[in-house]
């Protein structure tokens, strides 16, 4: 019999919709918060006192701050009710999230911009174990891996195609802030729209009682974690994924302009070749593990990430930027491609290390309350 590929799901209603969907909610929280974070360097001291950089940090926080207080509350919401209807309800939610910030665009007002971004966070936190927890129950146990790895890379396609778009169409003048809030209201309605085609999916604990204390709760979900020693440990394995990943993407502007001496443009390029790395190592996950959660490459991708990130730092040396080039010229200097090389397998080796982890969680995982660890995942 012929060996099944993931890119099979894509044309399944039990996976598709779904698909799309998370695609569309991770492009538009990079669209509204690439756009915000624009509008705020560019607009700041026409706007308030602070400067660009503490708003800047503040938005950071704003949105980080609801996955540490809302996620186990998420978690039981995800296992208490049916996941189709559940992720419709956000998807609404959404829409008018982005319709407050639309109007804070509209009238400059950054209240209401940094509310919506907050209220974002809070959409990001109920989306976040819905999104993983779903995935066992629509799929076979042969199309976990490949089924998670097609998840992982739409959401880092979508997250650079969101920090893109957000840019591009704040920086319209004269009417880009309105622009913008158009697009993440346009965004969010297609990703609802999309929504509805999710086929229904059975509540994995109907009669659990919501425990509305986010402190209690944190707790037991992270004994519920713990309790399971495959699980708890795929989770630290992520949460230091995320770690060592936010250490790349966060430096990757100043890496650029002062170690290789390139501008905004070539930033962006070495983010888009970082993200298709991990698209590409994610999609080859099914194929390496032989449609099975194969947890030995986990050590492979780990040996990866080692390995290219000692040599981006020997590539690295010795470089001596001379002003701000483009693309253009920035890919004529042979010593950049090494760079951009390291950065593709990085990326590659980081899908290798990060699919079968997520695969593993919601294979090992007792379903009654596989959303609530996930939930703990997050707040690690």
């Amino acid at each position: 019999m012929a060996e099944h590929s993931q890119f099979q799901l894509l044309r399944e209603r039990r996976f598709a919709p779904f698909f799309w969907t998370q695609f569309l909610g991770a492009a538009n929280d990079n669209v509204y918060k690439n756009a915000l974070v624009i509008f705020v360097a560019f607009q700041a001291a026409t706007l308030t006192a602070m400067s660009a950089n503490d708003l800047v940090n503040i938005a950071a926080a704003v949105f980080i701050a609801p996955f540490v207080l809302f996620s186990a509350t998420a978690g039981q919401l995800a296992d208490k009710y049916e996941k189709s209807r559940l992720i419709r309800l956000i998807k609404l939610l959404e829409i008018a999230i982005m319709a407050i910030g639309a109007i804070g665009f509209y009238r400059r007002d950054l209240v209401l911009l940094f509310t919506a971004l907050a209220l974002m966070g809070v959409h990001s936190t109920l989306f976040g174990p819905v999104k993983y927890a779903i995935l066992p129950q629509h799929l076979k146990s042969d199309e976990l891996v490949g089924g998670n790895g097609l998840v992982e890379m739409g959401t880092f396609v979508a997250i650079l195609l969101g920090e893109i778009v957000g840019g591009l169409v704040i920086a319209i003048k004269p009417h880009g802030p309105v622009l913008a809030g158009a697009t993440a209201i346009a965004v969010a309605i297609a990703g609802y729209l999309v929504s509805r085609g999710i086929p229904t999916t059975p509540a994995a604990a109907s009669d659990l009682k919501i425990n509305w204390n986010p402190l209690t709760e944190t707790s037991r979900n992270l004994r519920l974690a713990y309790g399971n020693r495959v699980v708890w440990l795929s989770m630290l394995g992520i949460s230091w994924f995320w770690f060592y990943g936010a250490t790349y993407l966060t430096q990757f502007a100043t890496y650029t302009k002062d170690v290789l001496g390139g501008d905004e443009h070539v930033a962006t390029l070495l983010l888009a070749i970082f993200s298709v790395g991990i698209g590409v190592g994610s999609l080859l996950c099914e194929r390496l593990s032989g449609h099975k959660v194969e947890v030995g490459l986990v050590p492979f991708g780990s040996i990866g990430l080692s390995v290219f990130a000692v040599d981006l730092y020997f590539a690295s040396r010795g470089l001596r930027p001379q002003g701000l080039a483009g693309i253009e010229h920035f890919l004529t200097i042979h010593a950049h491609w090494r760079v951009v090389a390291d950065l593709v397998l990085l990326g590659m080796f980081g899908g290798f290390y990060i699919v079968p982890l997520y695969a593993l969680i919601q294979e090992r995982s007792d379903p009654a309350y596989r959303s609530r660890i996930i939930a703990a995942n997050n707040i690690l």
